[in-house]
């Protein structure tokens, strides 16, 4: 906790009125890409805004950037995705199922969860589907290569899709939301039901890794650029695991930064520095400077208006942000 207000950042930020809770963020390059609950993407850039109907009468559950489209998914079953030009197409649509599961790659390739499948289209527009004994949850594309991992009751999956390789499971028993990989693809961390996280050492031996101790769920995870260090929400402050050993973070401490007296909704490494963009259910944002913890203010607490999405540019040199009541908000970092 730092001994007074920590110096601002505030006038740097330009905001946004979405109009609709914010529900999910993405760049497409200079252009921003915001999802809106009311099935709408706003597109904002140079202090233009053009508005799409992504998902009409229907609304944006998940939304993800592969940095030329924005795809997102909505419970109109509709997988979407919206270019900086304001074009937007569906890229698949499935009856009695909501899509609030995406994951895309750089080469093109997407998937998505609906129910108990998991639909995978790779970059050359072939499809493979997969079939879970439960539903799908959370699923990420691995650092390389055309592989998934995905969240579901009792543990995770992985499979490539464009194989005829049987899928791997890894089991814990529970309810498992969102999956990530580290960028050396060594670790896969989950997040559950049951204010914990769970992960598996994918090398050498598949060993189970349990991050408990959280007041609440834990939805928000980020890497650091160099994978030692995975930063999560769900405490009142930002809950940072060490990653850099093989054993992952087994037998350690986690580390805190951003202690405040309100619980960190979003987190986001910047793309290139030691820097965390930290963000809370009050609307508070914190930039914080791990190799000091120093804190620098992008935006005070304001009443119902907590921030839901949150993302840096691929230069780090802007953060966006998105909130419940429609707000939000660009930083440009000074030079």
């Amino acid at each position: 906790m730092t001994a007074g207000p920590a110096p601002s950042l505030s006038q740097n930020v330009a905001a946004l009125d979405a109009g609709a809770h914010v529900t999910a963020i993405g760049w497409l390059k200079g252009t921003l890409a915001l999802g809106l609950g009311d099935g709408a993407v706003l597109l904002a850039k140079d202090g233009e805004r053009h508005r799409i109907e992504g998902h009409p009468g229907a609304g944006v559950l998940t939304g993800i950037s592969d940095g030329e489209r924005f795809v997102t998914g909505g419970d109109d079953g509709r997988v979407a995705a919206t270019l900086a030009d304001g074009s937007t197409v569906t890229l698949a649509e499935t009856k009695g199922a909501w899509i609030d599961s995406i994951a895309v790659s750089k080469g093109g390739a997407f998937a998505y969860g609906a129910g108990k499948r998991v639909i995978a289209h790779d970059e050359k527009g072939r499809e493979k589907v997969l079939e879970l004994a439960s539903t799908a949850r959370g699923i990420a594309f691995a650092p390389k290569g055309y592989r998934l991992a995905i969240a579901h009751y009792n543990g995770a999956t992985l499979w490539f899709p464009n194989t005829e390789a049987k899928p791997e499971l890894l089991e814990w028993k529970g309810s498992h939301l969102d999956i990530t990989w580290a960028p050396d693809a060594r670790f896969i961390v989950t997040s559950m039901q049951e204010n914990a996280l769970h992960g598996w050492r994918l090398v050498p031996d598949k060993g189970n890794m349990r991050m408990s101790g959280y007041p609440s769920k834990t939805r928000s995870l980020s890497w650091s650029s160099d994978g030692k260090w995975l930063a999560t929400s769900g405490a009142e402050a930002a809950i940072l695991w060490p990653f850099d050993s093989k054993e992952g973070p087994m037998g350690k401490q986690p580390r805190e930064c951003g202690v405040r007296p309100a619980k960190v909704s979003r987190v986001a490494f910047h793309p290139n520095t030691f820097v965390l963009a930290v963000a809370y259910e009050d609307g508070c944002i914190l930039l914080i400077r791990l190799t000091d913890a120093a804190e620098l203010l992008v935006r005070p607490a304001l009443k119902d208006s907590g921030v839901t999405a949150l993302a840096w540019d691929q230069g780090g040199k802007r953060l966006a942000f998105g909130c419940e009541d429609g707000q939000a908000g660009i930083l440009t970092l000074p030079t």
